[in-house]
Parts: structure tokens; C-alpha cells; sequence
């Protein structure tokens, strides 16, 4: 395991856990009941279920892009689906759509989200035009009510809440900026803002987004070959995972003690000459670090 000081800060090296050519892999989920990785393909359309003891990588073919995926209290899958917000029975593989906040833009699709502490899923658009601003960030609530949260998006991504529940921090990709919001945990609404960390766009676009035991943030960065730990208090990154692909998407904690991070890579993008030289783009990789996760939400509403 290589480890070196780089930046003020600790880098490890990731390592390659299961080869796959996604086009665009994304929406990294541990389910500590079952001990498996839940992450996408979204541009191929797939849920993938990624099992570290045999290694085996069950894919559904879900019929439509697909940004994320969570679990449920009974064990069923959450999506967020270019045409919105749908379930997977692990079972059948069928899909059953349930609401489109969407439904007359045919310029967004949904991208990364995650379950809040109350089990309400939080899901945001991304645009695929021109017109910049015109996604959302919304929460689905356990009645299956839709309500908007943030306007005035164009990529939205990754999106945690710190351990106390006091605080919710977001992605828009485009701004470079990590935000922290004001979070009101009973009527899931937010805040005052500000800036934690914004990115020398050098640096890579800040992406998907994970939590740690200790409230630092683990932020995956598109076009910069790693995922970086961010002081929400200092702003400062003080450990770095270099990975074997330039497009880093998403990561979660994982693994028996929380201490595994998984972290997904995309292929999108890159020219011929890339690929040849990242022949693991799109491929899950992972890295034991000396840090813990933290259990995912689970929404909380039988499906």
C-alpha cells in the first residue's frame, strides 16, 4: 500500500476491485445488512450489486439512465431515474415508477441522491443542454410527496449530512463549490448557506460525496484522478486517493468495519489515447483507510 505526503496532507493508492468498462459508473451505496456494494452505470442503464466475499457484480438492466440508488427499510431499491423516482424489487428486477417532478423537461435527468437522518430521499436534476440553472434538488418524502429544496442547479451531485444532523452539505458540480447548509431535521428544510471549500479548477470538478465517522468529507473529482478529505471547518484537504482513472465519480464507506471506500470511475470523456492509457477507467475500486463510515439512511417507508 503506497502512501506518501503530498499537499500537507496523507495519499494512498486505491486499488482495482472488480474490472468493468462503465461508461458512466456512479451512486456507490454499502448495505450493511447484506454486506454488499450497490452502484450505477448510468449511461448503460444498470444497478449493479457488487458482492466483496465472492466477487461477483449482479447487474439490472433498469430500461433508462439511472443516477442513484437506495435502499429501503424492507430491503428494496430507490432509484432515481431520468424519468424520476422509481423502486426495484432485488427479487423480480421490475421496476415500478412512482412520480416525475420533471416530467416537462426533457433537457434534465435525475443524478446523485441519498436518504436523509428522517428516511426521506433526496434526489437533484442535472441539464443536459444549454440552459444552465434550470435543474433542482428535491426530497421525496415517506408519502411519496415531492418537494423542491433547491432551484437554480445544473449538475447537482454528491450531498451528505453531518453526524449531528445539524447540517447538510451539496454539490452543484459546475460551481466548484462544496456547500453547508442549515438543516432542520423535522421539516427537512434548509438554511443559511455558506462556501466550505471551493476548487482550483485544476484540480478536478467535485463530484459524488461521502461522510466519515468524524464528519470530514470524502469528495470524488471528475477529471482529477482521486478523492480528497475535506475539514468542513478549515476547508483544508488533509488526505487524498489517487485512483488508476482520471474520471472519479462517486465513493462510499464499506466493508464489515466501515473502513473500506469504495469508489466508482466513468469512461465518458475520455479520448482514445486516455483509454488507452487508464485501461481501468469505469472500473469500482477501493482502499482500507484509518478512518470509519457511517451506516447509510434507509428510506423509511415499505415498498
Amino acid at each position: 500500500m503506497a502512501v506518501h505526503e503530498k499537499r500537507g496532507g496523507l495519499v494512498i493508492e486505491a486499488k482495482l476491485k472488480f474490472p468493468l468498462l462503465c461508461d458512466l459508473g456512479e451512486g456507490s451505496l454499502w448495505d450493511e445488512k447484506e454486506q454488499v456494494l450497490y452502484w450505477v452505470d448510468i449511461a448503460q442503464n444498470k444497478v449493479f450489486r457488487y458482492n466483496p466475499q465472492n466477487g461477483s457484480n449482479l447487474a439490472y438492466d433498469v430500461g433508462e439512465n439511472v443516477g442513484t440508488v437506495v435502499l429501503t427499510i424492507n430491503d428494496k431499491l430507490l432509484l432515481a431515474l431520468r424519468s424520476g423516482f422509481a423502486w426495484l424489487s432485488p427479487n423480480t428486477g421490475r421496476v415500478t415508477h412512482l412520480v416525475d417532478p420533471e416530467a416537462d423537461k426533457p433537457h434534465t435527468r435525475f443524478n446523485d441522491g441519498k436518504c436523509d437522518p428522517k428516511g426521506r430521499f433526496w434526489a437533484g436534476t442535472l441539464v443536459e443542454d444549454s440552459q444552465k440553472g434550470d435543474g433542482a434538488l428535491y426530497c421525496l418524502d415517506t408519502d411519496l410527496t415531492v418537494t423542491r429544496k433547491l432551484t437554480g442547479v445544473t449538475c447537482s451531485n454528491g450531498l451528505v449530512w453531518s453526524r449531528d444532523k445539524r447540517y447538510f452539505y451539496y454539490i452543484d458540480t459546475p460551481t466548484l463549490q462544496i456547500s453547508c447548509f442549515e438543516f432542520d431535521l423535522e421539516t427537512a428544510s434548509l438554511g443559511a448557506r455558506r462556501v466550505v471549500a471551493e476548487l482550483p479548477r485544476d484540480t478536478g470538478a467535485p463530484d459524488g460525496m461521502t461522510i466519515d465517522s468524524e464528519d470530514g468529507l470524502w469528495v470524488a473529482l471528475f477529471g482529477g484522478g482521486r478523492v480528497i478529505r475535506i475539514d468542513p471547518l478549515s476547508g483544508q484537504v488533509d488526505y487524498e486517493v489517487e485512483v488508476a482513472s482520471p474520471n472519479v465519480t462517486s465513493c462510499a464507506f464499506g466493508g464489515p468495519e466501515l473502513d473500506e471506500l469504495y469508489i466508482t470511475t466513468a469512461r465518458v470523456g475520455l479520448s482514445d489515447e486516455h483509454r488507452r492509457k487508464y485501461p481501468l477507467a469505469g472500473s469500482l475500486f477501493s482502499v482500507k483507510l484509518p478512518f470509519q463510515g457511517v451506516p447509510a439512511y434507509r428510506f423509511a417507508r415499505e415498498l
